[in-house]
This record gives structure tokens, C-alpha cells and sequence, in this order.
């Protein structure tokens, strides 16, 4: 229940928020237009922030630190999650700047912004429904035959790629699973790079 006290506790200061925002008491289309650019920050920021903390921090500190094989595990858990998460998030954050930035009125500059979104939620959903399945799946396959030699319990790659020189099954998996990897990895790069782009759009529209 710890996560629902929490859900709950974020609920509850995001409704402080709303209640004593200037905005409450104007009129109800301006109160649905700052409901959708809140909702466009929130899904933006929550989609940026996992993408940045998965990307750059948290993979690697986990790679660093658990067993190879564990950390597999880990990661064919956490990454269907993930994908799912920022899809939606990206899913919404196209339909609320959609939604203040209408296509026919919108300037070059809002449409290039929502192909970057567009992008960025089809990167995702690429991921999510195509190479990490795939990239799950080699895993598994591999991680079998490196239980066979006695392998996959180290933390990093050395006797993987000690075994993979004298057993030919190994390295030609090795290469298949990186290549996928690789995929997966691209395809999460150009997502990330989609929400760069766009909060760097924000950046200019913020008035400090």
C-alpha cells in the first residue's frame, strides 16, 4: 500500500495546486485550456524524466552493480513498463498540444513540435511492440546456453566473451542479440532525442 499513500499524497498537493491557482476562478474554457497544458506538462516531464533516468542513470548503474543474468531479468520486467509509460505519456502530450495548437492555425514551429512528438511516441511503441520482445526473447535464448557453461552469475561481460571465442553458438548469439539490442537502443536514443527537441520549445515559452 506504500505506493497507493503516495499516489495519494501527489494527488492531494496537485488538488492544493488547482484550488488556489488564479486560474480556478476564471471561465470554464480557460479552465479546460490550462487543464490540457497541465496535463501536456505532466506527461511531457514524467515521459523526459524516465527516459533520462532509465537512458543515462539507472540502466547503467545496474549493469555495473547485479549479475548479469539478474540484471536480464530485471530489465525484461522493467522495460515493457517503461515503453508502456512514455508511450502513453507521449500519446497524451500529442493530443493536448494538438489540442491548443490546432493544425490548420498552427505555426511552423508547433507543427515541427508535434512531429516530435509524433515521433517520439512512435519510437516507443516500436520498442514496446516490436524489439523488446524480440530483444527478451534472444535474451533468454542466450542466457540458457550460458547457464550450460557454467556462465552469466559475474557482474559485467569478461567470461562471456572469453567462452563466445572457443563456442561458435555463443558469439553468433552474441551478435544476433546485439544487433536487436542495438535496434531497441536507436529506437530509445530518437525517442529521447524527439523529447529533447520539444523541451527545449518549452525552454523558449517560460518566462522566468
Amino acid at each position: 500500500m506504500a505506493w497507493m499513500t503516495r499516489f495519494l499524497g501527489a494527488v492531494t498537493f496537485l488538488a492544493i495546486g488547482v484550488l488556489f491557482s488564479p486560474e480556478t476562478f476564471e471561465s470554464k474554457s480557460s479552465k479546460i485550456t490550462t487543464f490540457v497544458k497541465l496535463t501536456h506538462l505532466l506527461c511531457f516531464s514524467t515521459a523526459w524524466g524516465a527516459a533520462l533516468w532509465v537512458t543515462f542513470i539507472g540502466g547503467i548503474i545496474m549493469f555495473k552493480n547485479l549479475p548479469r543474468h539478474q540484471f536480464g531479468n530485471l530489465q525484461s520486467k522493467m522495460f515493457p513498463a517503461y515503453f508502456s509509460m512514455v508511450g502513453v505519456c507521449c500519446a497524451a502530450s500529442v493530443a493536448c498540444f494538438g489540442y491548443t495548437h490546432p493544425w490548420k492555425s498552427a505555426s511552423s514551429s508547433e507543427k515541427y513540435q508535434l512531429g516530435f512528438l509524433l515521433s517520439a511516441f512512435a519510437f516507443n511503441l516500436s520498442n514496446l511492440l516490436i524489439f523488446t520482445p524480440m530483444t527478451i526473447e534472444m535474451m533468454k535464448q542466450r542466457h540458457k546456453v550460458e547457464r550450460e557453461s557454467n556462465i552469466g552469475e559475474e557482474v559485467g561481460w569478461t567470461k562471456n566473451q572469453e567462452v563466445a571465442k572457443k563456442n561458435p553458438k555463443l558469439a553468433a548469439m552474441n551478435k544476433k542479440f546485439g544487433m536487436i539490442h542495438g535496434l531497441s537502443s536507436l529506437a530509445n536514443i530518437m525517442a529521447f532525442g524527439s523529447l529533447a527537441m520539444h523541451s527545449w520549445y518549452l525552454a523558449g515559452k517560460i518566462d522566468l
